[in-house]
């Protein structure tokens, strides 16, 4: 009983931090890895779960002829229509100080005269009360320290940069040579000093959880399938980025510490050789607040390419009838053999191969349908920049 009020409640607090906040102001999934296992292409027509847009506007770049980006929460289609009408309206120079420094002087200037006029109502209206985000001002002083994520962020820089005092450590890392170097710096002067009582304390909260965006079913998920529980898990992964993956590339990390991205350490999307391509190419960028089941089945074309992001880790526990009604409008509507890209908190998936689905006129069980290419997928898993979730997944329709 006790268990079945917690989960209620947090569900409850996790939906009403969705609903009403920014969650992410960046995307946490690395597309290098969605590049190799979508080989995008101008014929390709590709549904993906908003975020924070980053990767939205990274499949462009890849070559991708439609992407139609699909979030249930308008704050962070918000966001993406402010990057879109900010590519459209201002030189590089500008842009990247939005969303490279994640902060501008002439933020309000720049809103006012150049990107609001592109806006559609609803962005508009958000951005209106929330450019201060840009304004470099106060503790929170870049944009990644904004948001629901950017708050646990701003938290965990601190408590790494200045209360443990590992400054120079993290920029020793970004400078090593080698993975084993990294390793050795680890070793030697981060891991005592990181995991720390109130570290472990912090990152068990289910509140820090929530403000990260991960809701209850994948902590269950990761308590149940990972040997040491959520805190071990956490740990296993930072390490893994540490001394197995070249730190000094690794924008995802180095963006929540530092606040800023820097010219050779960011996204495609903030490279300046890419802008040219990257204006071009918002007349193929749709922006869509709604479920991903009436978006597919609206849809006057099929898609070829899905990416489903982690979203149906809480459909398969919270809602199943829900998931499968997704499902069904995947097969109904998607191009025959069209791949579909998606993560889960846990190291095994466990929820898609029975869900019963309808298909050519008859009850079938998903499992039976879906050609898993499971070995690129853990390869790919094993190069993944972010790596905080259990798995990877790369799937194929009939």
């Amino acid at each position: 009983m006790a268990n079945a009020v917690r989960d209620r409640l947090h569900s409850r607090v996790f939906h009403a931090v969705h609903r009403n906040n920014l969650l992410y102001n960046t995307c946490w999934e690395d597309p290098a890895l969605d590049r190799v296992a979508l080989r995008l292409s101008p014929a390709d027509r590709l549904l993906v779960i908003t975020s924070a847009g980053c990767n939205a506007l990274d499949y462009l770049l890849a070559g991708c002829g439609e992407v139609h980006a699909v979030d249930m929460n308008p704050i962070q289609n918000a966001l993406l229509e402010f990057k879109r009408a900010a590519i459209r309206s201002l030189d590089f120079e500008d842009f990247f100080a939005f969303f490279g420094h994640g902060r501008t002087p002439n933020a309000r200037i720049l809103y006012q005269g150049s990107i609001r006029p592109f806006l559609p109502g609803y962005a508009r209206d958000y951005w209106d009360k929330h450019l201060n985000f840009f304004s470099g001002k106060g503790w929170r002083d870049s944009f990644y320290f904004r948001g629901t994520s950017g708050l646990v962020a701003r938290l965990l820089s601190f408590n790494i940069l200045k209360l443990a005092r590992l400054r120079r450590s993290v920029e020793n890392l970004v400078a090593a040579n080698s993975v084993q170097e990294q390793e050795s710096i680890y070793r030697r002067e981060v891991s005592h000093k990181l995991w720390t009582p109130m570290m472990r304390w912090f990152l068990k909260r289910r509140i820090t959880m929530t403000m990260v965006g991960v809701p209850g079913p994948q902590l269950e998920q990761i308590t149940r399938q990972y040997p040491g529980g959520l805190f071990q898990f956490i740990k296993d992964r930072v390490e893994q980025v540490l001394v197995k993956l070249p730190f000094r590339e690794n924008y995802f990390w180095r963006v929540y510490l530092e606040g800023s991205y820097t010219r050779d350490c960011c996204p495609e999307y903030l490279k300046e050789a890419n802008y040219p391509a990257l204006k071009e190419a918002m007349a193929r960028l749709h922006i869509h607040t709604g479920k991903v089941t009436d978006v597919v089945r609206a849809s006057d074309k099929p898609f070829t390419r899905l990416v489903l992001l982690d979203h149906m880790d809480w459909m398969s526990h919270h809602d199943p009838k829900g998931l499968e009604d997704e499902w069904n409008a995947i097969l109904g509507k998607t191009a025959p053999k069209a791949r579909i890209l998606f993560r889960s908190a846990g190291l095994r998936e466990d929820f898609l191969d029975p869900l019963p689905v309808q298909y050519q006129g008859t009850r079938q069980r998903l499992g039976d349908l879906l050609t898993r290419q499971t070995a690129l997928a853990e390869e790919l898993h094993q190069r993944d920049r972010v790596n905080t979730y259990g798995s990877f997944h790369i799937v194929d329709l009939p």
